[in-house]
């Protein structure tokens, strides 16, 4: 088996469904990856791995891009407890997500208080960016003006450039270069829910990425990628080397991959 044969089964098991939900999004991700991991300094294999095991938790390998926040009144006690003491408290917001999202998140991150930000603002994209503070600052970060048009977060084009930029902005690349996957989720999500997937999730794109480092791959064009309304200034070109790295070596084997399928 040729290394170009193993890293095509590699994303056709980690991202099987990647286009379900939006159409073109592995092409898009492929399409941008060389000059937003050169923006944002993600210079080796394992930043790389770090990124993608991180964007592939988060939206559920391209599954789950938008916030779902059509609850039950009992998983709404459970996610919300503080918010939903009770049945009776919760029932209003069941089966209805954009009053629940403007319940759960206004007044917060950003989010003014008796406006439709909570439901606008949900979490979106590869980070899951939430709230009007969050948008404003992949806004700030990119160019892409998500805040006038948050589905930017989702669209091919963007949705990668707008992961790499949360990911960096939340703090996490110090952690990523110590391999501290629990710091980088930490400020990541605030948290640490999802810890154990998201350390299998490293674990499978260390695995991959290493398996693509190890011969390089064709020069090969650019897959197309979904068409959207140009509204966004271009974003900053990646400064030119001299080298191959293991990683262009992996971006170059991820379209050659998907140039086969």
């Amino acid at each position: 088996m040729t290394d170009l044969e193993a890293l095509k089964q590699a994303l056709d098991r980690l991202w099987p469904n990647g286009d379900q939900k939006v159409p073109g999004l592995r092409a898009g991700i492929i399409a941008t990856a060389p000059g937003a991991f050169a923006t944002y300094g993600i210079s080796t294999p394992s930043l790389a791995a770090h990124v993608m095991a991180q964007i592939s938790h988060e939206c559920g390998a391209g599954r789950d891009v938008v916030e779902n926040m059509n609850y039950s009144a009992g998983r709404m006690m459970q996610v919300w407890p503080s918010r939903f003491p009770t049945m009776a408290s919760a029932a209003p917001y069941a089966g209805n997500p954009r009053a629940l999202a403007n319940k759960v998140y206004n007044g917060r991150m950003g989010n003014a208080v008796g406006s439709d930000d909570g439901w606008n603002f949900r979490g979106r994209g590869g980070s899951q960016t939430t709230g009007r503070e969050g948008y404003e600052r992949v806004r700030k970060a990119t160019g892409i003006d998500v805040v006038s048009h948050p589905d930017y977060l989702i669209d091919p084009r963007y949705f990668l450039t707008c992961a790499v930029s949360d990911f960096i902005n939340c703090g996490c690349l110090p952690f990523a270069k110590a391999d501290d996957v629990v710091g980088v989720t930490r400020r990541l999500n605030g948290g640490a829910v999802g810890l154990a997937e998201r350390k299998a999730w490293l674990a499978k794109w260390k695995a991959a990425l290493r398996d693509a480092s190890l011969a390089p791959a064709p020069s090969v064009g650019l897959p197309p990628v979904i068409a959207s309304p140009p509204l966004v200034p271009e974003l900053p070109a990646a400064k030119p080397t001299n080298k191959p790295t293991n990683l262009s070596t992996f971006i170059a084997a991820l379209v050659a991959a998907f140039r086969r399928t």
